[in-house]
């Protein structure tokens, strides 16, 4: 799924080209209600915690799913990724493979039931908010705080998978950014029993790059969150290159990014998610920025955790 995101999709304003998209936009939202109508939903023997978003792409989940994962592990429990196989998300199963096992299958529901088979005692499902074939004990719905919800619109009107109302079915909402009431006054219209965090991306190795001369590139939902996270921690760009997301690098554009640092006499810098889609004879000359989350009230969230283990 190599695509930029269309610029009026972020827009405050309505764009014409959302109203231009709207019958498409109602079609598809008529052919996924027929769809939840019609679907039967499975409930499994272990916990099933969910990560999702509604906003399509660069909400933080993967890296929220890591988290996860190590609370569940501090907690004595063997959790397992579970994930609906992509052949363009590799990147997100490479670097949740260097955290703990994954079931990954076309049907979320057999990787499900391979991860029983693997004797896991809790599955955490990375992106299966929307599947309805599926009970989750806890959902929990990411959103950034710079995109949100963008223009407010559903695919292909605007960056939405569903409208905001969805959150009716969701547990708990992690925010990745600053405190914003006006976002958290929207979210308990839909929902009021919901429950609201925040989460940041903590940058492990920013030091390295302090003082130096950086270009940066990106192929990721949001490249401009990545840019500006290094701005914030005091690293000079020298240039920022942006990439659809789940891009997948070929050679001539390698050789070409790997010329520039060199005629510039500085530093290639990436997202990890990037370099694990980078061919290993490249990666040499490219470095990337290691980043864990961290969630503000996590005693809380803990607690959610707990509630349903």
């Amino acid at each position: 799924m190599n695509f930029f995101k269309p610029k009026f999709w972020d827009k405050d304003q309505i764009s014409i080209f959302s109203i231009l998209l709207l019958p498409i936009t109602l079609l598809i939202k008529l052919l996924t209600f027929l769809k939840y109508s019609f679907t039967k939903t499975h409930q499994y023997s272990i916990p099933i915690i969910c990560v999702g978003n509604i906003y399509l792409g660069g909400t933080g989940k993967t890296p929220l799913c890591i988290e996860i994962f190590s609370i569940l592990k501090n907690l004595n429990k063997n959790p397992i990724f579970v994930r609906k196989k992509y052949d363009s998300f590799q990147d997100e199963v490479d670097l949740q493979k260097q955290i703990g096992p994954i079931c990954e299958s076309r049907k979320r529901v057999d990787a499900l039931n391979n991860a029983i088979k693997k004797n896991a005692d809790i599955a955490i499902l990375d992106d299966g908010f929307q599947d309805n074939s599926i009970k989750k004990n806890l959902s929990v719905v990411c959103f950034n705080e710079k995109q949100w919800i963008g223009n407010g619109f559903t695919i292909p009107s605007g960056p939405l998978r569903e409208n905001l109302s969805a959150l009716r079915r969701a547990d708990c909402v992690v925010i990745n950014g600053k405190k914003n009431t006006n976002i958290e006054n929207r979210i308990l219209e839909k929902n009021k029993s919901i429950k609201i965090y925040y989460a940041n991306y903590k940058p492990q190795n920013i030091e390295k790059f302090k003082n130096k001369k950086i270009v940066c590139f990106a192929g990721i939902g949001n490249p401009d969150n990545f840019f500006t996270l290094l701005e914030e921690n005091g690293i000079k760009i020298l240039e920022r290159i942006s990439f659809p997301d789940h891009y997948n690098y070929s050679e001539i554009e390698l050789k070409n990014l790997i010329k520039k640092v060199k005629e510039n006499d500085a530093i290639l810098l990436t997202t990890e998610k990037d370099y694990l889609r980078i061919d290993k004879n490249y990666r040499k000359n490219i470095n990337f920025l290691k980043i864990i989350v961290e969630i503000e009230n996590k005693t809380q969230f803990i607690q959610e955790i707990k509630r349903i283990i």
